[in-house]
């Protein structure tokens, strides 16, 4: 049977059952729960410091109304960078690699901020359509840029996702690939693509945590505007 490179972003299954729902619970397991204990050990200890300052620099320009919002966006984060990283290790799957999963996120969590935009204060939600101080003969076209612009959003967080860790695991196969097949044929050749590798998988580690942070960075950015 003949593989090909995108053969990696098919959804598992097993006896025909999809495996997708177990690749998305499975990372919640491997979370350390805290104890009722006094003092905790270094793992929890480094988990929760590292919550809490996240939390506090995405909170930091939001009023107090958008700060209900702190457990929701850290856990998300800690979600997200879970599910990137475990899919670098072999025969594992990402599934933020596939546009459904990302755009099942994007595209509630946008239409929650718009809802609570329009709830709260629609004067201010809807003055975002339209800059201050725009001609009247621009009024039409801006309010429809704007509008195109507002529906783009889930669209964006969606892809942008999708796009950077599909490109990284395509990059790092095809190296992988080349330094199997170099192998026996030019041994120090492999040696050093194999270097190179090792180099992209660190940088791959370091986009994957980016991309979890972006991703809830302009979610933030998109509460920042409505509460």
């Amino acid at each position: 049977m003949t593989l090909s490179f995108f053969d990696q972003f098919l959804s598992p299954t097993a006896f025909g059952i999809p495996l997708i729902a177990l690749a998305l619970l499975l990372p919640w397991t491997l979370f350390p729960t805290p104890t009722n204990r006094w003092t905790n050990n270094r793992l929890l200890t480094l988990q929760s410091q590292f919550i809490n300052r996240f939390t506090q620099q995405l909170l930091l320009p939001l009023n107090m109304g958008g700060h209900k919002w702190g457990p929701y966006i850290a856990s998300l984060m800690v979600f997200l960078i879970t599910i990137n990283m475990l899919g670098l290790l072999p025969y594992t799957f990402t599934p933020t690699t596939q546009l459904s999963v990302n755009m099942a996120l994007a595209v509630p969590l946008w239409l929650a901020t718009v809802i609570i935009g329009m709830r709260n204060n629609p004067t201010a939600a809807l003055g975002h359509l339209l800059p201050e101080g725009t001609p009247n003969a621009l009024i039409p076209i801006l309010i429809i840029i704007e509008t195109v612009s507002l529906f783009i959003r889930p669209l964006a967080l969606g892809v942008r996702l999708t796009a950077n860790l599909t490109a990284g695991h395509l990059l790092i196969q095809l190296i992988a690939t080349a330094a199997f097949v170099l192998l026996p044929l030019m041994p120090t050749v492999a040696i050093l693509t194999s270097t190179l590798l090792f180099l992209l998988t660190l940088l791959e580690v370091a986009v994957e945590m980016i991309q979890a942070y972006v991703f809830v960075l302009l979610l933030s950015l998109y509460l920042q505007e409505n509460v």
